[in-house]
């Protein structure tokens, strides 16, 4: 097992030599002010058999959570997914099913509140959704994708309780309270490939506790173990890719003092400063057809700091379940008066549930996938402007009668973004920090860098009411068992009718006169 813990401090943030101190045994962490990775790379044998099993039959799985909390994602933990949990999944063999890990995933992420399974699936080719890889020279591109809502981690957690840490019998509380900390965390990703046989497991915390930071990380109890400690600073580099980090670098047990360091790399994924918001709301009300609205604030609509022969587009990503959904041949459209009046450039891609009459229960596949190019306002107008709203139409899909007559589905935020590209420069090479598989990001070619806007602070879900079947009974024509029964009343009519005119065709052919063809 290596674990890597790295703690990255805006440069603006005071730090004294106490708050970080290297013994033979242990590092020691006090107050400390920053962002924290950390970071354990797991052998197979190191695993669960039932994970294995699974892993055995994958090219590659990996997992990708984000809290429904709004946080600040900063350098280089810049890059942003809809909250959640993503699965993104490619089969080691292309004509074979893996049952096994639809039956793994319910069994790590347990049931709802309401007894439904969080993972609803039976099997890969059959629940999840084919991403469309526009290019596949890119790296970071998974077969198979699904998402589910999920607003807490606390089944994942249970399970590595009771199975990795049972497995490696750490004494004490160690692999426990590790485990525990994964419910505060803003990401959280689970990452394996058939390449390295290694299952990594990542969890970010983009802000400290309260008082900051304080823990006694030890050194590991087997020596076939590792710990690698860092805190660094992050800033722009020379090279408007670059992301620069400077600062102490051990390896817990082994090093004697911290040693300094310096090094720069190019980064896909950079922030933009906190005033490049947006927020996300429906038009009220929302009825059967609800329209979601992007609102930016106008420092978002600035181009962001990419080379200068760059070319630069404004993209939103939209994750949608299964109970809504999206018309691919209204928005796919290249009517500038549609466009223009939503205040969008384009749809780029999209995948997943495109039927439009099946009711949510007879959809199989978990949802679908958007991705929209946004207009922008001209550089004359974008300084008269205080913010810039995009609309997107969507429909909602019939869902399960209740006896409220109405139902809650659930939309998470979309991510929002400048992605730049560049005809002549740099390659991404080797980043440390690197976060691949995202869902969007394969949508891009090698050399995209990605400007992040930040989502406006609350829940990153939005809930809409949609009217459904009344089961309650009561005052009133349309309830349900009103309607089963007038609906029994005109399939019986409409039977009668049809055997009636059957009934008149036979006897009209039986009393008539036979007919005779004239001959020439």
């Amino acid at each position: 097992m290596k674990r890597r813990i790295t703690y990255v401090q805006h440069p603006e943030t005071p730090f004294k030599p106490h708050q970080a101190s290297l013994s033979s045994s242990a590092v020691s962490v006090r107050d400390l002010d920053a962002a924290r990775e950390d970071r354990i790379t797991f052998s197979l044998e190191d695993l669960p058999e039932e994970l294995r099993v699974v892993l055995e039959q994958s090219h590659e799985l990996r997992l990708r959570w984000a809290t429904e909390r709004s946080y600040d994602a900063i350098a280089p933990f810049a890059s942003r997914i809809s909250p959640g949990l993503h699965v993104h999944y490619t089969p080691l063999a292309d004509d074979k099913s893996s049952e096994v890990l639809c039956s793994l995933l319910r069994t790590v992420f347990g049931n709802r509140e309401d007894g439904e399974a969080v993972v609803e699936c039976t099997t890969p080719e059959d629940c999840f959704i084919t991403p469309p890889l526009l290019s596949t020279r890119f790296a970071a591109s998974a077969s198979l994708q699904y998402y589910t809502q999920l607003s807490s981690l606390q089944s994942l957690v249970a399970f590595i309780r009771r199975t990795t840490c049972h497995q490696r019998q750490i004494g004490g509380t160690e692999c426990h309270d590790r485990a525990d900390s994964l419910l505060t965390a803003d990401t959280v990703d689970i990452d394996y490939d058939s390449i390295s046989h290694a299952l990594t497991i990542s969890g970010v915390w983009t802000s400290p506790p309260s008082s900051g930071w304080t823990e006694d990380i030890a050194k590991p109890s087997s020596k076939a173990d590792q710990v690698e400690f860092g805190l660094l600073g992050a800033e722009h580099g020379i090279e408007p890719e670059e992301i620069k980090m400077g600062g102490l670098l051990a390896v817990v047990g082994e090093d004697k003092k911290m040693k300094p360091t310096m090094f720069s790399f190019p980064s896909r994924h950079h922030p933009l400063p906190s005033e490049a918001s947006y927020s996300v709301s429906f038009t009220k009300p929302t009825g059967l057809h609800p329209t979601m609205s992007i609102t930016l604030q106008r420092p978002s609509l600035e181009r962001p700091p990419a080379p200068e022969d760059a070319t630069c587009a404004l993209h939103t990503y939209l994750t949608l379940p299964s109970s809504v959904f999206g018309d691919q041949y209204q928005l796919g459209t290249t009517d500038p008066l549609f466009l223009e009046s939503h205040n969008l450039a384009a749809l780029r891609a999209h995948a997943g549930e495109m039927d439009l009459e099946a009711p949510d229960w007879a959809v199989q596949h978990w949802g679908s996938t958007w991705l929209f190019e946004l207009a922008t306002p001209d550089v004359d107008e974008s300084d008269k402007i205080s913010n810039w709203t995009a609309t997107i139409p969507l429909h909602l899909r019939y869902l399960p009668p209740s006896e409220s007559g109405y139902r809650t589905a659930e939309v998470p935020w979309p991510v929002v973004f400048w992605a730049c590209t560049a005809e002549d420069g740099t390659k991404m090479g080797v980043n440390p920090f690197d976060r691949t598989n995202l869902g969007w990001d394969g949508l891009f070619g090698p050399r995209t860098m990605f400007y992040q806007l930040h989502p406006a602070s609350g829940r990153l879900v939005e809930e809409i009411d949609v009217p459904v079947l009344k089961l309650k009974e009561g005052q009133g024509l349309f309830r349900a068992q009103n309607i089963e029964l007038g609906t029994s009343v005109v399939i019986l009519l409409g039977f009668l009718w049809v055997l009636w005119r059957l009934v008149q065709v036979a006897l009209s052919g039986q009393g008539g006169e036979p007919r005779h063809e004239k001959k020439e």
